[in-house]
């Protein structure tokens, strides 16, 4: 499709339906590449069966061993119900009693056919799931998963419905429960600000006194800005715009709070007075899908302001965040300054928004980054430095990069996606397929799985798999009529029709973006590749061996690089030096260098080319071990739990007999809100739930209710460091100098030693230092002996009498026997000096291997 522009918003109206088409379509130039050949007809159809015979697994698997449960435990074969597993945290607030994996799975049944079941689960649904649980959990994922899946899922019904073929006795029974839901959920909002708590007691909200919620005082970005489609959606699928008013402000409320210098968003906002808890400005997590949704608010509602806020951050992130193809998270108030080495998986969307935009040139860049590093570690890992090594090794089956790659082979037609596509299908089963479903990975670098498979697994991989294979002649309703949200769940865009967009939402006249070619149109990649069908290939050439996977053995220490750099305000030198490049520039090169930048210049790129010394880059940073060590009755130190080190607070390895204390729980076992239990805490050392909040925030909290160091418990189940990696905990991208106490950290296993252990005596001493000066542990003695050789006889009387180990060497007797000549050399001794003795110890040279114990 060519490059319609549309500036203003009397066309927009009409305009909305054509672009959300043209997004979702494939409508853009498809091309032929030169990198791979186009997949046959049939080598799709088989993938495509594939895909379906291992959703009917996933879902068989969750039906027959979980439900009503809300998720699937596939190594345990049985259901995950919140209170009778072990806590996990953060993690456990998306699980409501609410059979929330079926929910998020009904739209999914109907993309793929699987509609007889689609039928019979909304009928399950309707019958058995209740709404009214006194269980407290988040609004971000209950409105994404739940209230997301039943509106998905009612729009299916609804469809099928007016077929006449199906769902003739439905009465939009899903409607009305996601209208009791968003309810239930409004309550949240009932703040200063207009920003919603980041959770909510289904039965009693959050200001009654049996809610068990309502202390919060922070909550993410992303959590605040991702309401939107489904309020707006519940708005006008059930007429009481109540729902859209709440979101709206919200997003509201959160554009007055954008730093105005840089147009970048912090990660973590106060919800009552809107001030900034973490400044770090990022497209990960706690960010990524306020962004998303600013963009499909766009789409879905008709409402042209979403889109001027999204371009203005989106400017923002191309001039700060975007250094392809990296996105590294800054400073909002002093962006030019790295805040983090390392990247989270959850940015992976980022790519196929990116395609929404039109960008497609860093798309590609960065969703080959990605595809790199997977073909590192089979997956991605949840967070990676930039040296493309793991900083946190779990991959609970994300289904963020499926996404991107299934929107750049909409956008580009390029059937190198396709092979992407059909190495995550590949990997998914032959690492994570188990009897009873699909595991997670506990960590990339092991291959070790987590009993836990997540709803978002059946609600958004199945999907964004199946279409990347699929014509739109296998779907049962036409895709380009519906957008996704960021659970995946679909829909309609005729709902930007249904009503006016909101009185008084409108942008600030602050905003002096540069409007570029995509600003208001489709994305068209004959406008920006004209005539140039391998364009996709081209860009992803420059960093095919990004990782060192796949490069072929280079034998000379230097050669020739040429890389090429958006302009990010950093010297071409420092974001080679940031990628862990050493540069020597030749000054016979400059000519070189100039002339081509002239001839391969175009906007916003520029080309450098410089001769490169390679070094390797230095290995991981040595974790060091600790321990907790058990020293009070009856352990007495025979008890020894191996821990990890953070990054911040008292250093261990600097305290001669490490940090002895009692252990107390915190309260609450998060240390994520007001403690409750300082004085208990006092001069003791606390224990504290990974989760809900940075490790550093915990610290700070327990340091100043009196705590004289923190053991951090994992909340993953069955964690334990004999299976995973120790790694060393790190800040928040603030500064940590304020913390002093000293902090540890456990993995699940050995935490359930020390909780039991605490359960049943009540008083337990600890001792936390580093492993290597463990109590008790036997030290080794070191004895130096110097060497001095003499042949026999020449030792004198005083040497003789003292005690010597005499070192023969001689020759081979076997070796004379079949007559080869072998030179005979004469015994040699080496003696134990006394310590007046002051002899050179034996030269390397003169030894004789076979002599060596």
């Amino acid at each position: 499709m060519g490059n319609r522009v549309v500036r203003g918003s009397q066309s927009f109206r009409a305009f909305v339906m054509l672009l959300a088409a043209v997004f979702f379509s494939g409508l853009l130039c498809a091309v032929v590449v030169q990198d791979g050949q186009a997949m046959s007809a049939e080598e799709k159809a088989q993938v495509r069966e594939q895909i379906l015979e291992m959703f009917d697994h996933a879902y068989g698997s969750y039906m027959k061993y979980a439900y009503p449960a809300d998720e699937l435990m596939p190594l345990s074969c049985r259901g995950r119900v919140r209170g009778l597993e072990p806590n996990r945290g953060d993690i456990d607030d998306s699980l409501g009693k609410f059979s929330l994996t079926l929910i998020d799975t009904l739209d999914t049944l109907v993309l793929l056919n699987r509609l007889e079941d689609f039928e019979e689960a909304v009928k399950k649904t309707v019958r058995d799931v209740r709404l009214d649980n006194d269980v407290v959990v988040s609004v971000f994922e209950t409105n994404i998963r739940v209230l997301g899946g039943l509106l998905g899922a009612h729009v299916m019904a609804d469809l099928l419905k007016q077929r006449g073929e199906r769902m003739q006795w439905y009465r939009d029974e899903l409607l009305h429960m996601a209208k009791d839901l968003g309810y239930r959920l409004l309550p949240a909002f009932n703040t200063t600000s207009g920003l919603p708590y980041p959770r909510v007691n289904l039965r009693y909200g959050v200001v009654n006194p049996l809610s068990r919620t309502g202390t919060e005082t922070d909550t993410c970005t992303a959590c605040a800005g991702t309401m939107i489609l489904e309020f707006a959606a519940l708005s006008r699928l059930s007429g009481e715009s109540v729902f859209e008013d709440h979101a709206r402000k919200a997003l509201d409320v959160l554009w007055e709070k954008r730093q105005r210098g840089s147009d970048l968003m912090g990660t973590v906002i106060n919800i009552h007075n809107g001030d900034w808890v973490r400044r770090d400005s990022g497209v990960g997590a706690g960010i990524d899908s306020y962004y998303e949704y600013l963009m499909k608010a766009y789409i879905l509602l008709g409402d042209n302001v979403y889109l001027e806020r999204f371009n203005t951050h989106y400017s923002a992130i191309m001039k700060y965040i975007s250094q392809p193809p990296l996105l590294l998270s800054v400073h909002m108030h002093n962006p030019t300054v790295n805040v983090r080495s390392w990247m989270d998986s959850l940015l992976a969307f980022f790519p196929g928004l990116q395609v929404l935009r039109g960008d497609l040139k860093p798309a590609i860049e960065t969703h080959e980054m990605l595809y790199q590093v997977t073909k590192q570690h089979k997956f991605l890992p949840e967070a990676f430095t930039t040296e493309f090594r793991v900083h946190w090794g779990q991959h609970p089956l994300r289904p963020e990069f499926a996404e991107s790659t299934y929107f750049l082979y909409k956008a580009t037609g390029d059937p190198y996606y396709l092979k992407v596509g059909q190495s995550i299908v590949e990997k998914l089963n032959t690492h994570t397929r188990v009897p009873c479903g699909f595991a997670a990975v506990q960590d990339v670098r092991t291959g070790a799985h987590e009993d836990r498979m997540d709803s978002f697994f059946l609600a958004e991989m199945f999907k964004y798999l199946y279409l990347l294979f699929s014509e739109k002649s296998h779907l049962p309703f036409d895709i380009d009529d519906f957008i996704f949200t960021t659970e995946a769940h679909l829909l309609p865009v005729s709902l930007s029709t249904a009503q006016p967009p909101c009185e008084g939402n409108n942008t600030d006249p602050y905003s002096t973006q540069v409007e570029d070619l995509f600003t208001h149109s489709c994305p068209s990649a004959q406008t920006l590749f004209p005539n140039n069908p391998s364009f996709a290939k081209t860009i992803r050439d420059s960093y095919k061996y990004l990782t060192g996977v796949g490069r072929a053995p280079h034998t000379s220490p230097v050669r020739g690089i040429e890389l090429p750099l958006h302009d990010t305000g950093m010297e071409p030198v420092e974001f080679l030096k940031s990628m862990g490049i050493t540069l020597t520039p030749l000054t016979d090169m400059a000519a070189a260098s100039s002339a081509s930048r002239t001839q391969d210049s175009q906007k916003g790129v520029y080309r450098v080319k410089l001769v490169a010394e390679v070094r390797h880059t230095p290995e991981e940073e040595e974790v060091v071990p600790h321990i907790v060590q058990l020293i009070s009755p009856p352990f007495l130190g025979r008890t020894v739990l191996t821990a990890g080190p953070a990054k911040f607070g008292m250093d261990l390895t600097k305290q001669e007999h490490g940090v002895k204390g009692s252990i107390v729980k915190s309260v609450p076992y998060t240390a994520c809100g007001h403690i409750e239990n300082p004085i208990e805490l006092q001069g003791r050392i606390a224990l504290a739930l990974r989760g809900d909040c940075m490790f550093a925030a915990k610290a700070r909290r327990l340091q100043e209710a009196g705590a004289i160091g923190v053991i951090f418990i994992d909340q993953r189940e069955d964690s334990s460091s004999a299976e995973t990696p120790l790694f060393q905990m790190v800040g928040d991208g603030e500064s940590t100098d304020d913390i002093t106490v000293p902090l540890v950290f456990l993995f699940s296993r050995e935490g359930a030693i020390l909780t039991a252990a605490l359960h049943e005596h009540q008083n337990v001493d600890v001792l936390l230092l580093p492993k290597e000066r463990q109590l008790g542990k036997e030290k080794t003695e070191k004895l130096n002996i110097k060497f001095r050789l003499a042949k026999e006889g020449e030792l004198e009387d005083s040497e003789a009498d003292s005690a010597t180990i005499r070192l023969v060497l001689e020759s081979d007797v076997e070796s004379e026997a079949e007559g080869e000549t072998s030179e005979v050399v004469p015994p040699y001794t080496c003696t134990a000096p006394t310590a007046a003795d002051h002899q050179e110890p034996c030269s390397s040279e003169q030894k004789d291997p076979k002599s060596t114990p």
